[in-house]
């Protein structure tokens, strides 16, 4: 298997470093992000306190009434276990005149978890991709062919792409607004694993131009949850993109957080696909990752401010030495455009 494991206090330190300077040079009191209680932002968040003080780290949960119940638990949770006051924003009258909930897809999906995906499934067997990899299709200017995928994505899914579309556009109107009023800089919780993929919104909370976790795999971020000594029900939980009851992050991207790491890690280290399935993913999955990150390639044209660490092949941050190379050759963070 792929050896992924990173020199997490150096990466701690140096993205510690990162932000105190990010508010020396805007000039602000401290930061802002949204704390969803999900492992990338309850990661960010505690990032945030060890570098500038729980004084200077403003969090805010902002839900709607599709919203897990859980999740707000863990963001409730880590603002307690940080030290912080959550402050807590209700979307939902504004999503309601979005008419986001109108649909009757989106009726359907909260009678039981088992609606998303047994929609999902059926979805594929019918089209022959997952519901994820047409939104890419439908997002990168596409026309769905033949006319019945089309018909039945236009029934469906767009409705639940348009929800959460519309969530995470707003979220970060929201959180800008604020870090304006207040003084502060907003700062996002993406990680590598999830930008490489386009597992984001474009222009949404997960897409402002500051993202410290950009140059990193979630497999890495997990390790950082582990080196800051995150409560366990934080560091266990399934990732969630809070999108619709029953859907997880590796459910709606088709593939483990896990087989996507060793994928475009692979890809940063131009490894064959035969080489890479010597590693343990098989090579359908394989073909299928590669496609998204080509699909996606739409999502990642917003400008960022280059992430302060890198863990992908040859960065010195991994701690298998034989993996070190000329990090100008080997990393490519295509999160920042």
């Amino acid at each position: 298997m792929s050896d992924l494991n990173i020199d997490a206090e150096k990466a701690i330190r140096d993205i510690s470093q990162y932000l105190k300077g990010i508010v020396a040079k805007d000039r602000t009191d401290g930061v802002i992000l949204g704390l969803s209680g999900g492992l990338d932002s309850c990661v960010m968040a505690a990032l945030a306190v060890r570098a500038l003080g729980p004084g200077s780290v403003s969090v805010v949960y902002l839900f709607d009434h599709d919203s897990d119940p859980d999740i707000a638990d863990n963001a409730r949770l880590m603002a307690e276990f940080l030290g912080l006051d959550l402050e807590v924003i209700e979307i939902t009258k504004d999503m309601e005149n979005l008419k986001i909930y109108s649909p009757l897809f989106m009726k359907l999906l909260r009678i039981s978890k088992l609606m998303a995906r047994i929609s999902a499934s059926s979805y594929k067997l019918i089209c022959g991709e997952t519901p994820f990899q047409s939104t890419l299709r439908v997002g990168r200017g596409e026309v769905l062919k033949p006319w019945y995928k089309r018909f039945l994505f236009n029934t469906t899914i767009r409705h639940l792409d348009n929800g959460f579309t519309q969530r995470h556009v707003f979220r970060r109107a929201v959180l800008e607004k604020l870090a304006q009023e207040r003084n502060l800089s907003l700062i996002g919780a993406a990680n590598l694993s999830e930008c490489e993929v386009g597992w984001f919104v474009k222009d949404g909370i997960d897409d402002v131009p500051v993202q410290p976790m950009t140059g990193l795999y979630k497999t890495q971020v997990r390790q950082l949850a582990k080196e800051l000594g995150l409560p366990e029900r934080v560091r266990s939980q399934l990732p969630s993109p809070d999108m619709a009851n029953g859907i997880t992050d590796e459910f709606g991207i088709g593939h483990d957080y896990a087989d996507v790491d060793i994928v475009v890690d692979g890809f940063h280290e131009h490894l064959s696909n035969a080489e890479i399935a010597a590693q343990g993913v098989p090579e359908p999955e394989i073909e299928d990752i590669r496609k998204l990150m080509k699909l996606s390639d739409w999502k990642r044209q917003s400008p960022h401010e280059a992430p302060p660490v890198s863990g992908v092949f040859g960065s010195p941050l991994r701690t298998n030495s034989a993996k070190t190379r000329d990090t100008h050759k080997t990393t490519k963070v295509t999160c920042d455009a």
